[in-house]
């Protein structure tokens, strides 16, 4: 018995991290029993005590917040609150079949896709959709609301009671805390890259790795977005692209010398270092002084403006032309040979090669002040007083609560959105379930309901398997369950005793053991509960395995009507349109840039923010679509690792799209210095323009292209072959252009091979996205020709 007692324990730790299933079973275990036996023993009243008992379920068992304990009983607080208002919405509903159906659809609906704003309510979906679905599938009228409201109320507060003095979980935030760390390991990073030759700097390289990955396994493992909706909460979310876009800046990047020209760019690397190590600190206690930050902040600027400013002065001389008068309006050359000369391809290694340190040291210092940015809103927002937090005010600068949840259900009013795909199905499924029930005029058509909730899954084959366990569970319990009450007889003492062992029993097995035995206890602890108030025996497992089946059924005829095809195709299309979303997005940004500044329409800029917006809400609807593959059951036939390769090529388009469209908003500012006699005001000519923006349409037809491949639409565009004549034409462009009488390149010269920079870099990611297609046969379930 020891020995069976130590494996339990262990297979209990391993599947049950920091036991949190055990907690909510045990609470629900105390709790559901004493609020049933106050109803039904106490008070006499069998209808306050159904609801009772299934309030207590709804409240503890199926709902676990994370946080901190205030914001765990706010939210249980809300929770309660809109359930009762539902227990009176699905009595009122349940006269009449069709409006039961109809009322099911609708709110099924709203519910469903609301778990797309945060996760605090996609955590609280299935306690929401219980307390509408027992009242409206058991027959009332507006007599029956008060029993009913008054046993789902009692549950309600005995509820909080619990999760505040019954084994509370401890308050933690596990994204935040890893978060925590990626900061501190880049901060650390950064202050290490001078001495990359010691053995220090490889220990401090692999911490840093090792933290972002951890982070970014987090982040992706999680079935749901790990926040909530609140400013703070979302501000930690957009840290993590931000910090895995640091990590590829570093990468990229080489040390910088101590007698390198180039000493800007290694002051704004330590300002990067300060404001990581500044934030993380800031991050981990968000109620402290965020003025060591904001100072480092500060300084990351300075050392920005700096940068940008002396930029052009590590330029080394434009030359191979025909003077000119410092307005790019001079002839063109006629010597086309220095397009292929070696001189020529000096000059463009040497062009390239001076900005390369102050390019990566301004992609580091945009990203760093981003995520400075976002971990002081963070802070702002926690920093909010109650009585702020209660009436939704947001930190000055942030956006509010409400126009946050618009921008992120909007994002998935796509025809290809997992999440309402999910909440159609969904929504159908139950108001369907209530339909049959109605119509068969089953006995406790609730569970009919329930089986087609609990069975429903992102596709046909996973859903008849569900089905087929749900009703072998049920079978199984069933058998256990007429094994108890055949001794037993009409006694129901024994049944009190039994009900909170199966309880506890119904609320770890699924996690520890399988799905089908969480069935199998969860009829047994219904049957007992059913003959507690009306002792019928065994029949009452045979009512529950007729009602199961019938909601299987439902849940099974819905899943091949509404998606056949699975979570992995609907992840093709979601990578395939966010490609799509970032390519116009950047080609925007490069075409808001080559525009003269005073000449700039204000159709361009809105026309640039418009397509970052919809390449955030592609995004969106892409990591959807991720985390409904990685919590689909069954094999997976391409690897996460690939597919996650695949979700950082678009953080990485949108983000080199962010970055370009923050240069070129400052053009025309001082920031570079612009308007001195050293660093006159140029402006982009048209050939210029032309070099630049036919270098971006080579980058983004060749996205579009790989988007369209996903979506099954071509084969996999081979990736182009890197060759110098892209960066040849960009250089006489910049020499005929950009330049002064003395061959002295202005501001606009480093914006513009900046930009190339930027571009050159998406390049060289292609192959790397190639690849994992090509190797895993993402495309058509082939493996793509070569």
């Amino acid at each position: 018995m020891p020995a069976l007692l130590q494996r339990l324990r262990q297979r209990l730790t391993a599947r049950d991290h920091g036991l949190l299933v055990l907690r909510r079973a045990g609470r629900t275990a105390i709790v559901m029993p004493g609020t049933f036996a106050l109803c039904d023993q106490v008070i006499g009243n069998p209808e306050m005590a159904l609801f009772a008992a299934f309030g207590s379920f709804a409240m503890l068992m199926l709902v676990g917040f994370g946080g901190p304990m205030r914001q765990r009983m706010q939210a249980q607080a809300s929770l309660a609150v809109v359930s009762s208002l539902f227990v009176c919405l699905g009595t009122l509903a349940s006269r009449a079949a069709w409006l039961a159906c109809l009322a099911m659809a609708v709110l099924g609906f709203g519910v469903l896709l609301a778990g797309a704003v945060s996760s605090v309510l996609a955590g609280a979906s299935t306690s929401l959709l219980l307390s509408f679905i027992l009242p409206v599938s058991l027959p009332g009228t507006a007599s029956d609301v008060p029993d009913r409201l008054a046993g789902w109320g009692l549950a309600a507060v005995v509820g909080l009671f619990a999760i505040r003095l019954l084994w509370p979980e401890p308050a933690a935030d596990p994204l935040r805390g890893k978060a925590v760390g990626a900061c501190r390991a880049l901060a650390a990073r950064l202050r290490s890259e001078d001495e990359a030759s010691s053995p220090d700097h490889q220990q401090i390289v692999r911490n840093a790795h090792r933290a972002l990955d951890e982070l970014q396994r987090q982040f992706l493992t999680t079935p749901y977005r790990p926040t909530g909706l609140s400013a703070s909460d979302r501000a930690v979310v957009r840290l993590v692209d931000e910090l895995n876009w640091a990590r590829r800046v570093i990468v990229h990047s080489l040390p910088i010398p101590d007698d390198s020209p180039n000493l800007a760019a290694r002051r704004a690397r330590i300002a990067a270092a300060n404001v990581l190590g500044h934030g993380a600190d800031l991050l981990a206690a968000p109620r402290t002084s965020p003025d060591a930050l904001h100072s480092a902040s500060a300084e990351l600027r300075a050392a920005l403006f700096a940068l940008e400013r002396d930029a052009a002065d590590v330029l080394p001389p434009l030359s191979g032309r025909g003077p000119g008068n410092g307005t790019g309006a001079s002839t063109v050359s006629t010597d086309e040979t220095d397009e292929t000369n070696e001189p020529a391809d000096r000059q463009v290694t040497e062009v390239v090669d001076a900005l390369e340190p102050s390019f990566r040291a301004h992609e580091l210092a945009f990203v760093v002040g981003a995520i400075g940015d976002n971990i002081d809103a963070a802070a702002r927002a926690e920093r909010r007083t109650w009585l702020q937090r209660l009436l939704g005010r947001q930190a000055t600068g942030l956006p509010g609560t409400l126009s946050a949840a618009q921008e992120r259900v909007s994002a998935h009013v796509d025809p290809h959105s997992v999440w309402l795909h999910n909440s159609v199905r969904g929504a159908v499924g139950l108001a369907l379930a209530v339909l049959v029930a109605n119509l068969t005029d089953v006995q406790h058509a609730f569970w009919v309901v329930v089986g087609a909730l609990s069975v429903l899954r992102s596709n046909a084959l996973s859903t008849g398997q569900n089905a087929l366990r749900a009703v072998l569970g049920t079978l199984a319990g069933f058998a256990i369950g007429a094994l108890l009450l055949l001794p037993i007889g009409s006694d129901t003492t024994p049944l009190w005793f039994l009900l909170p062992v199966t309880i506890l029993v119904a609320g770890v097995a699924p996690a520890v053991i399988s799905f089908a035995a969480g069935q199998a206890a969860f009829t047994l602890e219904l049957v007992i509960l059913f003959n507690i108030l009306q002792p019928t025996g065994w029949r009452v497992g045979l009512v529950r395995i007729e009602d199961v089946a019938i909601g299987c059924g439902v849940s099974l005829v819905v899943g091949l009507l509404f998606w056949p095809r699975g979570a992995g195709a609907a992840l093709n299309t979601a990578l395939s349109q966010a490609y799509t979303a970032s390519s116009r997005y950047l080609a925007a940004a490069v075409e808001f840039g080559m525009r003269r500044p005073g000449s700039r329409p204000a159709s361009t800029a809105v026309e640039a923010k418009r397509q970052a917006v919809r390449a955030a809400s592609a995004a969106r609807r892409m990591d959807d679509a991720f985390r409904q593959y990685l919590t689909e059951r069954g094999a997976k036939t391409t690897p996460l690792a690939e597919f996650a390769m695949l979700i950082g090529g678009v953080i990485g388009l949108r983000l080199a799209a962010d970055t370009v469209l923050d240069l070129w908003e400052r053009d025309g500012d001082r920031a570079f210095g612009e308007g001195s006699a050293a660093h006159p005001t140029q402006l982009p000519h048209a050939q210029l323009r032309h070099t630049l923006l036919r270098r971006t349409w080579q980058v983004t037809d060749w996205y579009d292209d790989f988007a369209r491949s996903l979506d099954g639409e071509r084969q996999v565009p081979r990736s182009p072959d890197l060759d110098a004549d892209a960066d040849r034409a960009l250089v006489r462009a910049l020499r005929e252009d950009l330049r002064d009488k003395h061959g002295i390149a202005s501001a606009t010269a480093v914006r513009v091979i900046w930009t190339g920079d930027h571009l050159s870099a998406l390049r060289r990611n292609q192959p790397t996205l190639v690849q994992p297609v090509l190797a895993t046969g993402l495309v058509h379930g082939e493996r793509a020709p070569d």
